[in-house]
């Protein structure tokens, strides 16, 4: 058999007979062959590389920031990509250098701001870009994101809709939105704008993101208001503080209070949390986003094709955290 033959039954660029190919494929197996992707990026300009921009910020609850890579890591893996992590501060600078050394065939951005300074130069660059996170400009670049404000909306009506007239919402740090965190902003002031619509009394709060601040936050937020009956979380560290603080002031859900989240199934697992929430979907806009990168790439998606904006709708998961509120 030519190398001819065996390249083109790995690549598919021709056709090749079913008996041909399961030979190449079985040769494949028993040697351990793995293609020289120095030789391919020189052959095909394409380094099956995609650079993947993701920040750890102190104030950010990190096991919720890794469900999004894992998304992300995944998906290139089943695509037959490599991920690099880039957490260079400066990623303006890191984008032209990784496009520039034509090191990665595309981008992938987390933690996207409202003015994000990334922006401007994955626009100029010749590679392809996918956002998880909706900036305030979105030309040029393809956007995945949870739809925030229905999300806000969809929290206050589910417990307007169960009988409750008291609420408090905690959000991420303040900090979080100083950065262009927009999402906070978003999810709030739609459920605020919904809460006034309906005559439902909000107290909304940023709280802190790790204990033992969390807690005290959440316990300083039911002092202040004894009679709310529902709490709203968009804050990850909050619903994993939430147990503890609940069983320190004998408090029970949904008797005494209804909760309701918004973070992933995974996420609940793993802190064992019974609470309802709307699913972050983390996994799901990695995969979106790494799956539109790579129909780009491979030129599925026409170059010229409009860009794509998706916000995912809000669902609720009921784990049982909510019910009418209790007789007065």
């Amino acid at each position: 058999m030519s190398r001819s033959t065996a390249s083109y039954a790995l690549s598919g660029k021709r056709p090749i007979s079913p008996e041909v190919t399961d030979r190449v494929l079985a040769a494949v197996e028993q040697l351990g062959y793995t293609p020289n992707a120095g030789a391919r990026a020189l052959r095909t300009s394409q380094t099956q590389v995609l650079a993947l921009f993701a920040r750890f910020v102190e104030d950010e609850f990190a096991p919720a920031m890794l469900e999004y890579i894992k998304g992300v890591t995944d998906t290139a893996r089943e695509l037959g990509y490599d991920t690099l992590l880039v957490s260079d501060e400066d990623g303006p600078g890191a984008i032209r250098r990784l496009s520039g050394s034509q090191m990665v065939d595309g981008f992938v951005l987390l933690n996207v701001a409202e003015e994000d300074d990334r922006l401007e130069p994955l626009r100029s660059v010749h590679r392809p870009g996918t956002l998880v996170g909706l900036p305030g400009d979105t030309h040029g670049v393809d956007v995945f994101d949870l739809d925030f404000e229905a999300s806000g909306r969809l929290m206050v009506e589910h417990m307007h809709g169960l009988g409750h007239r008291e609420m408090i919402l905690v959000s991420q740090p303040e900090d979080v939105v100083r950065r262009g965190g927009a999402y906070v902003w978003r999810l709030a002031d739609t459920a605020k704008a919904k809460a006034d619509e309906l005559g439902v009394d909000l107290h909304h709060y940023f709280a802190a993101s790790s204990q033992p601040g969390i807690g005290e936050d959440l316990h300083r937020f039911l002092d202040a208001h004894p009679h709310a009956t529902a709490l709203l979380l968009n804050n990850e560290g909050a619903a994993a503080a939430l147990p503890a603080v609940l069983q320190e002031r004998g408090l029970s859900v949904p008797h005494d209070l209804s909760v309701i989240g918004r973070y992933s199934d995974v996420f609940a697992r793993t802190f064992s949390l019974p609470f309802s929430a709307i699913d972050s979907a983390a996994d799901r806009l990695g995969r979106h986003a790494v799956q539109q990168l790579v129909d780009r790439i491979e030129g599925r998606i026409d170059a010229a094709a409009p860009h794509t904006v998706e916000l995912i709708a809000p669902e609720i998961h009921d784990r049982g955290s909510m019910a009418a509120p209790p007789a007065v």
